[in-house]
């Protein structure tokens, strides 16, 4: 009954698909075991039939020979002696039938012990294939992996070979410009030769004239000396005193009197910056209230933007050309702010992005500003009419830098899709892609001609890529993710923030860190928090978790000021390029710039 209401619940066609299943099944299993029998069972079925015949036969001999005993007793026959001799005849007919039963018994009995010995045969012989076929399967898979081993091993021969190839093409072109490193070199020093004999040439040639006008008229040589003493000390006292009241730091395109030879300015005559290196150690040795003032007096809260943003602010960066900031925030906007009358103005808001805005960047001319989002994407707005003018899409994740590439018309992004991308704006495409293996924070560009590329990674690599090769040409690896970097302005110093809680500052000429920076109360807040230089190159700046803005001095690797207002952690910061005014917003929607006072 369970079985009929089992099968009520199965079609008719799945019914008999499965019955035949079945009976195909068991079909094949008689066939292949009763296959190798086949004989002795043709055999041992026909000496069954034999021996059933003689069961037979000697049953019906039995009944006869009732019959005659039958027929004898009653003396239905004529003679005793033809019916013994009948009798005879058939009990040797029947010892004859007995006689063969035993034999058919024997063959019988002998069949099945051979019978049971090739049954013992076959599942020793099942036994051995199913272990060699075990055993082939597992030669098999071993195969298998000796040949895809083969071709990995195959793979990174010729990465390898790729590599060294590279590595020989980069050694080459470095023992080049080391050639030309050291022909400059010798050239400069014949140059400084040159003029250190024109300058002793004139020290004999004002010597003898000294010499000649005392041996002549000792009386005039005295006033003579006297009244040119005098000039000299009022014009010494003059440049003291215009050194003093000009309290600006040095710029970085001026030439540091610490890297020059003593007396000596590429940019200007011996005996001028020679009077300018004893005028600046001068004026560094006075009292000066008003220079020695710490920088914590210098800068202090000018404009509050309060609601900047709709949500966090993760990028701000100042127009070269004018007192225009530019933020980029989680509500997928950048918004412009003119700070140049002492308050701030909207200038206008740049829409299009889909997901927040984490970088922001000016081109040179400050008539283009480029964005990157975490949509993926990276665009291009003009700054005059507000308008989108390139959409850059392309990477498979988000994309956390994007700066201009030397010229307005290039661009390179990166992306945590572990990749950098350089865009061509004139035919809006990637024209370039370069795998760095890991996440990109950041990237900078250390030369106007935009052919280096730096980028901070997410594995505490700062990478060198050159655009005219495909892989990075050198790494420095430090203690903790990279989140930004910055560039001095004359490209000889890399500045990182590492989510160590410390500021790496690397010397890009010796290829090597040559300070730290870092605080009680310090704490880098996010993987994106930005560290920057200011334009002289003396301070470095950044935000830290607890909502203040440090400011290190760089000589001195001390904290010269911590600047209190904002309430949250601060993303990134960013000097004008006149270093009057310091910019910083944080993740509370709050931008704030700092004057100089």
């Amino acid at each position: 009954m369970a079985a009929s209401n089992a099968n009520t619940h199965h079609l008719p066609g799945e019914d008999t698909d499965w019955r035949k299943n079945i009976i195909t099944q068991l079909r094949d299993r008689n066939r292949s075991e009763t296959y190798c029998f086949h004989d002795l069972i043709c055999l041992h079925n026909r000496l069954l039939e034999s021996a059933n015949t003689l069961k037979l036969e000697n049953y019906q001999l039995s009944i006869a020979n009732e019959k005659l005993k039958c027929e004898v007793g009653s003396g239905g026959f004529g003679g005793n002696s033809t019916l013994e001799a009948r009798l005879l005849a058939h009990a040797e007919e029947l010892a004859t039938l007995h006689k063969r039963r035993g034999e058919h018994t024997q063959q019988i009995v002998d069949l099945n012990n051979k019978l049971q010995e090739l049954r013992k045969e076959l599942q020793t012989k099942e036994s051995s294939i199913a272990e060699s076929l075990e055993v082939n399967a597992g030669l098999r898979a071993e195969i298998t992996r000796c040949v895809s081993r083969e071709r990995e091993l195959e793979n990174v021969n010729q990465m390898l070979k790729d590599e060294h190839q590279a590595l020989q093409l980069a050694f080459a072109a470095l023992e080049e410009k080391l050639r030309k490193v050291q022909e400059e070199n010798r050239q400069l020093v014949e140059r400084l030769i040159r003029y250190k004999a024109k300058d002793a040439e004139k020290m004999n040639e004002e010597n003898d004239n000294f010499l000649n006008e005392a041996f002549t008229s000792p009386t005039t040589f005295l006033m003579h000396t006297l009244s040119k003493f005098g000039k000299r000390q009022a014009k010494m006292q003059k440049e003291l005193e215009d050194a003093a009241r000009d309290t600006r730091g040095i710029s970085p395109d001026r030439t540091s009197l610490k890297e020059c030879p003593a007396g000596f300015s590429p940019s200007l005559p011996t005996k001028v910056s020679s009077k300018f290196a004893n005028a600046f150690k001068a004026v560094s040795n006075m009292p000066n209230r008003k220079h020695n003032t710490r920088l914590t007096n210098r800068y202090q809260r000018d404009i509050l933007i309060q609601d900047a943003h709709d949500g966090e602010v993760n990028a701000v960066k100042w127009s070269p050309v004018d007192r225009i900031v530019a933020t980029g925030g989680a509500d997928r906007k950048v918004k412009l702010w003119d700070v140049s009358k002492g308050s701030y103005d909207s200038k206008g808001m740049l829409v299009g992005s889909n997901a927040g805005v984490m970088s922001v960047d000016f081109d040179s001319t400050g008539s283009l500003i480029l964005g990157a989002s975490n949509d993926f994407a990276s665009r291009v707005w003009t700054v005059s009419d507000l308008r989108l003018r390139h959409t850059l899409t392309g990477h498979c994740n988000k994309v956390m830098a994007a700066k201009f590439l030397g010229e307005p018309s290039k661009v390179v992004t990166g992306s945590y899709d572990r990749t950098l991308k350089i865009w061509d704006l004139r035919s809006r495409a990637c024209i370039e892609t370069k795998f760095a293996g890991s996440s990109c924070n950041d990237v900078v560009i250390s030369d106007g001609s935009g052919s280096t590329i730096i980028s901070g990674h997410f594995d505490k690599t700062i990478r060198f890529w050159d655009t005219r090769a495909e892989s990075s040409s050198n790494n420095i690896l430090l203690q903790g993710k990279v989140t930004s970097l910055d560039l001095s302005r004359d490209a000889h110093y890399l500045l990182s923030c590492v989510r160590d809680d410390t500021l790496k500052l690397l010397d890009l000429r010796m290829n090597q860190i040559i300070g730290t920076f870092s605080a009680d109360g310090f704490k880098v807040g996010c993987d994106w928090a930005r560290a920057t230089f200011s334009p002289d190159g003396q301070y470095i700046a950044v935000g830290s978790s607890n909502g203040s803005v440090f400011i290190w001095s760089v000589s001195s690797n001390k904290v010269e000021s911590v600047l209190k207002d904002h309430t949250s952690s601060v993303t990134a910061v960013a000097w004008h390029p006149q270093g009057t005014y310091l910019a910083s917003v944080d993740r509370t929607k709050q931008a704030t710039i700092w004057g100089d006072v």
